[in-house]
Parts: C-alpha cells; sequence; structure tokens
C-alpha cells in the first residue's frame, strides 16, 4: 500500500542538533494540516548541543490520533546525516517501510551497506544546500525528497508552511531548495 494511501502515516527522522530535524518534522506535521488532516510532531533529545543525535516523530492522519508515544515501527524512515545510518536508524523497520537518506551515494549502496530490504531513496541534501543557502541545513530539502518520495502531503502544502515559516531572501532560497531536492531525490530500482 502506498504511504499516501494509508490512514495513519508515522514519519521518524534522524538528525543531529543544528540540522533542523525536529523543524523538519514539524513542517511536515503542518504541511498535514494545511490539508485538513490530523497531525503530531514531537522531538527526542538529551543534552540540546549542536551535533548530538537527536530524533523527531511526525504523524499524520485523516482520522483522530490516539497515540501518544515515540514512533517504534516506522513507515517513513528520514535521516538527515549519513553518519548516523546504523542500527538505532533501523529499529522497528517494517517490510513495506521506506528510507530516505541525505547521502552523496547511490540508493544501491545504500542497500548493500544495511544489508535489509526496504525501498530507499536518496537526495544529496547537503550538496543543494551549500550551493542554494550557502549552509550545511538540510532539513528543507528533505521536505522536497518527502513529497516525492511518499506523497503523505502535497508540494503545494509544503510552500505554504515555508512561506509562513521563512521571509524575503531566505524564504525564496528554501522555495528553491525544496523543489530541487523534489527533482533530484532518486530511489532503488
Amino acid at each position: 500500500m502506498a504511504l499516501k494511501e494509508k490512514p495513519l502515516v508515522e514519519v521518524r527522522f534522524h538528525g543531529r542538533g543544528g540540522q533542523g530535524a525536529w523543524t523538519a518534522s514539524l513542517l511536515l506535521a503542518q504541511a498535514g494540516l494545511k490539508e485538513s488532516k490530523y497531525i503530531q510532531s514531537f522531538p527526542a533529545f538529551g543534552p540540546e548541543r549542536a551535533g548530538a543525535p537527536i530524533t523527531a516523530f511526525t504523524r499524520i492522519s485523516r482520522e483522530p490520533i490516539r497515540i501518544h508515544s515515540s514512533i517504534y515501527e516506522p513507515d517513513l524512515i528520514i535521516v538527515l546525516d549519513q553518519t548516523l545510518l546504523g542500527p538505532q536508524v533501523l529499529e522497528g523497520v517494517k517490510d513495506d517501510s521506506k528510507l530516505l537518506i541525505n547521502t552523496n551515494l547511490k540508493p544501491s549502496e545504500i542497500k548493500d551497506k544495511l544489508q535489509k530490504s526496504l525501498e530507499v531513496w536518496v537526495v544529496n541534501a547537503t550538496e543543494l544546500a551549500l550551493k542554494i543557502l550557502g549552509r550545511p541545513i538540510t532539513n528543507t530539502a528533505m521536505l522536497g525528497a518527502i513529497v516525492k518520495a511518499s506523497e503523505i502531503v502535497s508540494m503545494e502544502s509544503i510552500h505554504q508552511v515555508i512561506k509562513e515559516r521563512f521571509t524575503g531572501r531566505l524564504r525564496d532560497q528554501n522555495l528553491e531548495l525544496v523543489d530541487i531536492a523534489y527533482r533530484t531525490v532518486t530511489k532503488d530500482d
């Protein structure tokens, strides 16, 4: 079943402090809200410092959400930093889970590393962010890739929340970044 057809989609983000994983989780949830869906978004992290591993969670549903816990069996796993890719990221992975990772590797190279049978999507969000923003902040690039990989929200909704969150040149850069990531994300065959 395609993720957009599921009544409840659970997304788990893995990133490092300062990369914007929680912001991406929140913006994804807000895009779902724009589409009159029920949402949850929340982080889980230890000492707040740049570079420390963090996890963020998003639930998007067509029905009220009655679950109030972390996400243990994600439908979609988002990895903002490929150095985090390991057993913790793959915890609770299901046969139909999808993995979206910020990397310069090919999907087949990631699959070979993981030794898991799941759908893998890749986008070089760091390169795109450096080129467009001048900084390696990858969260909005990952949002564009999420739309392509999952279709759980529309690109129009992502554009709306970005326009509400950012202003001026930064808004325009993030809109460009989302669009380019959407066009360049690839998946395994």
